[in-house]
């Protein structure tokens, strides 16, 4: 019998005149494609789907990683269990960082979607738009006014398709619809299954209105406040760009191909023009011994290997900072020093309490029978805890007060007024992804990050091989603004949990958190429990100032001809919250940019 994947795959390649999806390189011999993106991830998708909607052009998207279907493929299709996509698992390129100083030295896994769909198929599935003045900035610093939130929102409805919750519950009051799309492929639900916090939660944004104001909908552009959560979820399952683009495109269309199990190695010059060098060749194989193979694209390359495969690609191919390229045994081509540069990424710390209550999302997590009964309710019903969301039901975003010491001392790196400086997100049970979980008891969690850090880190070559993992150092927490809004973020959750509407259901701090009475506690209980909460960005930035970033504003690499970046690493600053979902808008405006360049309809 074959397995689910091979059916697909067979299905797709019995369809007249269809896409193919190869197993191998070998297959490609003779084939001629327009453009090649390279990564089915979160941008990648996007991009290839719908260059596919121009009938004169074929595409090749070409990705690392497995397919999203067969061999536990429930971990990234039930909702619940997102979290348990990585890392240490087939869908995760399973990177792990240098040393981390501000955290004890600590080398931390750091986990990057190795399967269709990337990032977006083992992610927690957040769907924040994050705030006008995340955009608007971007817009700026790229010199193109079309990345600016007024001219991106409509992209945002386009690509959204807003379903009813799991459980069918009236969201009266729970978010804005018209802000939101109804047609797009995308699926996005608000919380499928209440908890017992819910009502707490919000009858704290009543007792503490001042400090944490109840937001309609953080999806406004202004999320400041706390608000019902938007996931990417619907009728029970996730919705990836690998299910929302890149699927649909390939049972529908005759334009696009995919080429799984195989990685990029290098881009390759192809000719010059202008006065420049063209990279439109793509070299690739299946791993260490393993042929290469090469391809060329006769309009463009399309890199969205994310924030760490797309500057690793650059620097393979020569192109990046000279004299680090010539350490490792690369000949440099073209001197673009900030490739690799950069990093950025969101400090997470969580932080419990003990919590009166049987009602708790604990049981499911170790209690092999509750775990079996919720899985029989999915399967059967397609309900229960499993079909939602796993993290929150609620999140909050918050800016300092404007009189802060905080940033009277080092400045507000925000890139606004509605931008906030951290989040606060509220779990029902032991939420952690740096702890060991806890072997009874009940609990309630507060994930606490600074989505406006400071701290930049990079991403280097370890060597010249294709197959080594480069050097991940995101430099979390190593600035000192970014450290004192993590203890202001602690001490705000800290607060959030005192108010009465918690009374006889918190009954005290769990374990290393009795500790955290005092500044230099929590100091210490974020340099022990502080990790990431993967969103690596900005290894590729746009600018538009000559001999600054690596794409312009058109996102095409600088000083050669033929490469487009369209990921998470163009971005010039991070995002201020789950940046998800402006990586998915960014990309539809992208693939609008590449067809008006190509006068593609």
């Amino acid at each position: 019998m074959f397995p689910k994947q091979t059916l697909f795959f067979l299905c797709l390649l019995a369809t007249s005149a269809l896409a193919t999806v190869f197993t191998s390189p070998a297959q490609l011999q003779g084939n001629q494609y327009d453009f090649i993106v390279v990564g089915s991830g979160t941008a990648g998708n996007i991009v290839a789907a719908r260059l596919a909607e121009s009938r004169n052009v074929r595409v090749l998207v070409i990705e690392a990683g497995r397919d999203n279907e067969g061999y536990q493929s429930e971990l990234i299709k039930i909702p619940f269990l997102g979290p348990q996509a990585s890392p240490k698992t087939s869908f995760d390129w399973n990177y792990t960082t240098v040393p981390q100083a501000a955290l004890n030295n600590q080398a931390i896994p750091y986990p990057r979607g190795y399967v269709l769909g990337g990032s977006s198929s083992i992610n927690y599935m957040v769907y924040t738009r994050c705030a006008v003045d995340d955009y608007d900035r971007f817009a700026r610093v790229a010199g193109d006014d079309g990345w600016s939130w007024k001219k991106m929102v409509p992209y945002a409805i386009k690509q959204e398709k807003h379903v009813p919750p799991n459980d069918g519950h009236d969201e009266t009051g729970q978010y804005d619809p018209s802000i939101h799309g109804t047609r797009g492929p995308l699926l996005t639900s608000l919380p499928g299954f209440s908890t017992d916090i819910d009502q707490r939660v919000l009858a704290t944004t009543q007792e503490l209105s001042a400090e944490f104001p109840f937001n309609l909908d953080i999806n406004s552009g202004n999320p400041l406040g706390v608000g019902w959560m938007h996931s990417t979820v619907g009728n029970a399952l996730r919705s990836s760009s690998a299910t929302a683009y890149l699927q649909p495109a390939l049972a529908t269309r005759h334009n696009i191909d995919l080429l799984m199990n195989t990685q990029v190695t290098k881009l390759f010059q192809t000719g010059r023009s202008g006065g420049l060098p063209v990279f439109r060749g793509v070299e690739f194989g299946t791993g260490p011994g393993a042929p290469l193979f090469r391809l060329t694209a006769s309009k463009e390359v399309i890199l969205s290997a994310g924030a760490i495969g797309t500057p690793q690609i650059l620097m393979l191919s020569g192109i990046g900072d000279p004299a680090e390229l010539r350490s490792v045994g690369v000949t440099p081509v073209v001197s673009l020093p900030e490739v690799g540069k950069n990093l950025q990424d969101h400090p997470l710390v969580p932080i419990q309490w003990n919590a009166n209550s049987t009602q708790t999302m604990d049981p499911i997590l170790r209690d092999p029978a509750v775990f079996s009964a919720a899985m029989d309710e999915y399967n059967v019903n397609k309900t229960g805890r499993l079909a939602n969301n796993g993290v929150s039901n609620h999140m909050s975003f918050f800016r300092l007060p404007r009189n802060s010491p905080i940033l009277r001392r080092y400045g507000d790196p925000t890139a606004g007024p509605r931008s906030p400086h951290y989040e606060l997100a509220f779990g029902n049970g032991f939420f952690t992804t740096s702890q060991p979980l806890p072997s009874s008891g009940s609990y309630v969690s507060i994930i606490n990050v600074v989505v406006a850090p400071t701290s930049r880190g990079a991403i280097t070559l370890a060597s010249n091989s294709p197959w080594d993992h480069p050097l991940i150092d995101p430099k979390l927490l190593n600035s000192a603004y970014d450290l004192a809004v993590m203890v202001e973020s602690v001490k705000a959750a800290k607060r959030f949990a005192a108010a009465h509407a918690w009374d006889g259901y918190i009954t005290g701090p769990y374990a290393d958190a009795v500790g955290t009475t005092t500044d230099a506690g929590i100091v210490d209980y974020i340099r022990k429990w502080g990790t990431t909460i993967k969103h690596p960005f900005c290894t590729a930035a746009v600018s538009k100032e000559p001999g600054k970033g690596v794409v312009d504003g058109k996102l095409l690499v600088k000083k050669l001809r033929g490469v487009r970046v369209v990921d998470a690493s163009v971005f010039p600053f991070i995002p201020a919250g789950h940046p998800q979902a402006p990586v998915l808008i960014i990309a539809e405006r992208a693939a609008d940019v590449i067809k008006a360049a190509w006068n593609l309809h």
